[in-house]
């Protein structure tokens, strides 16, 4: 490995530590250094004010619910609740705040850089077109998967507030109720995996891209509808299938066997390293042009 010493005021110091310069130690370095940059663009900046907003919509939606439930002193069932939070975790959260807020994150990871014409400066540095992929995505996904999951949590309590400190234990722990949440803290980090590499792989494909987003929308959308076949080439097919609490589609579904939760998990994680595959290749052969946008 080759390395490079330390000088200090024009003289070696002959015993000062030296920082690699090639290989794993050097990529990993530059990993770190691209991660934090990023996570602060992900998280602190005016930009991930839709990131908030949209995570915090659950929130208020079903504390403001439990709080009207709990002044009219309306009772809740233990099973009434499960059922509840799986409609809504399916519903809203998957198909709307997780989704869309990925389709935020990760379009503009790349994308961000070009209207802000600042990628010319990653281009110029001695870093690896997959380290900076891989740095960037890293940073959105621990944004996206941290923030929905604590409202997934936060959501969760909120949603039995009316059973009480005493009743949420018990669903918790003499209940399905920790079970099923691992579960969907699961499927949350699982999800921002996949639909962050399809968005991040988009913003570099696509100047726009409002169309081949709407297109994925679409596509999850009617998941239920489509042929056995081609219901695997969805993320909501493989998420569905890790659900504690399947729900029904409908008199119109077109039934299917859910592949075995190994399979799912593999299966994500394969569509994703094969979309940041894709992404480096793209990167690779990226020119940087800001007077065409």
């Amino acid at each position: 490995m080759s390395t490079v010493p330390i000088a200090t005021g024009g003289v070696q110091a002959p015993f000062a530590p030296t920082l690699p310069t090639t290989g794993w130690p050097l990529w990993r370095r530059q990993l770190f250094a691209i991660f934090r940059m990023e996570s602060r663009k992900s998280t602190f900046t005016p930009r991930a004010l839709l990131l908030y907003l949209l995570a915090a919509a659950p929130i208020v939606l079903v504390g403001g619910v439990s709080l009207i439930n709990l002044y009219r002193g309306q009772e809740i069932s233990a099973g009434k609740l499960v059922e509840v939070f799986s409609i809504m975790f399916q519903v809203f959260y998957l198909r709307g705040v997780i989704f869309f807020g990925c389709v935020w994150v990760f379009t503009n990871l790349f994308r961000g850089e070009v209207l802000d014409q600042s990628l010319h400066y990653y281009f110029l540095s001695p870093v690896r077109r997959g380290v900076l992929v891989a740095g960037k995505y890293l940073a959105g996904l621990v944004a996206t998967a941290s923030l929905f999951g604590v409202g997934v949590v936060i959501t969760f309590f909120l949603l039995h507030l009316p059973v009480g400190w005493s009743g949420t234990t018990a669903q918790l722990f003499d209940g399905p109720g920790l079970g099923h949440l691992a579960a969907y803290l699961s499927i949350t980090l699982l999800a921002c995996m996949g639909y962050g590499a399809v968005f991040l792989l988009f913003g570099l494909l696509f100047r726009n891209p409002i169309v081949p987003v709407a297109a994925v929308l679409l596509w999850e959308g009617i998941n239920f509808l489509l042929p056995p076949l081609l219901k695997k080439i969805s993320i909501t097919h493989y998420l569905d299938s890790l659900m504690p609490v399947p729900l029904s589609g409908g008199p119109f579904a077109i039934i299917s066997s859910p592949p075995p939760v190994w399979i799912s998990t593999l299966g994500l994680l394969a569509m994703t390293a094969a979309l940041l595959g894709l992404a480096t290749l793209k990167l690779k052969r990226t020119q940087v042009s800001y007077g065409e946008e």
